[in-house]
């Protein structure tokens, strides 16, 4: 196990180095990489001839973190990543892949530092702008329902939640977090928001975005909002497992043709 130092936090990192492009895979919120393997969403299994870093974000896996909802916010968590890529790839330009939680972070560390991207792939984005309102409420409540009567209710109400057709016959999971960061967690998710679209349209890098429909936390919309703001971005929606499945090999490409 390898761990790297950020403010409030000892991050679980791990470098597959096989030469050639250097590439960083993130995950989601309340996810980690080993239950992304579980979700399907560890779309870097299939990628050879990279220097592939995986890590898990503060407070999630094997990672450290407070109790302190500002440590969770996604601008915090784009700082973590502008640091270890300086540690690990100091001046190298980068493919970035990430879902959800992962894409919010790509994205305000791509809008701070446009120099460090050479392109990304950005997974089921999630609730933004418009959106995010509603979902920032839906998160403060579930972190009061930690609080008050503790995760496996938390678990439990997410299981009456229908699933996307996309993720069907995917196991069942749980959060890959300590129960007592949990709250934090979703308040810092609650606190965050994607980049300012005209922050986001001055990302001139090429993006493939890769949705999946009926899932109203990470909405077609939000995808198709992404594409018309980025000056080189396309987008495949999966409808069923079969869709998610081709996945792996799409970020090959990607990763292979920038």
């Amino acid at each position: 196990m390898t761990t790297f130092s950020v403010p409030g936090a000892e991050l679980d990192v791990e470098l597959s180095d096989e030469g050639g492009h250097p590439v960083v895979q993130l995950h989601g919120l309340t996810s980690s990489r080993y239950r992304d393997r579980l979700l399907d969403l560890d779309l870097g299994r299939g990628l050879s001839g990279t220097r592939l870093l995986r890590y898990d974000a503060r407070g999630h896996g094997r990672s450290t973190g407070r109790a302190v909802p500002e440590d969770f916010r996604w601008t915090t968590l784009a700082d973590d990543l502008l640091r270890l890529l300086d540690h690990w790839f100091p001046g190298e330009r980068v493919h970035g892949v990430g879902p959800s939680m992962g894409t919010g972070t790509l994205l305000h560390a791509a809008v701070r530092d446009p120099e460090r991207f050479s392109s990304l792939t950005l997974l089921v984005p999630p609730t933004a702008w418009s959106t995010r309102v509603g979902k920032a409420d839906d998160y403060r409540r579930a972190a009061d329902v930690v609080e008050q009567v503790g995760m496996a209710a938390f678990v439990e109400a997410g299981r009456t939640v229908a699933r996307p057709p996309a993720t069907v016959g995917v196991p069942e999971t749980v959060p890959d977090v300590v129960e007592h960061l949990l709250p934090s967690l979703l308040r810092g998710a609650a606190l965050s928001d994607l980049p300012a679209p005209e922050l986001v349209a001055r990302i001139d890098v090429p993006v493939t975005v890769l949705a999946w429909s009926e899932d109203p936390a990470h909405p077609v919309s939000t995808a198709e909002a992404l594409v018309g703001l980025l000056p080189h971005a396309r987008l495949e929606v999966a409808a069923a497992p079969s869709d998610v499945a081709r996945w792996p090999g799409i970020l090959m490409d990607d990763v292979s043709r920038h």
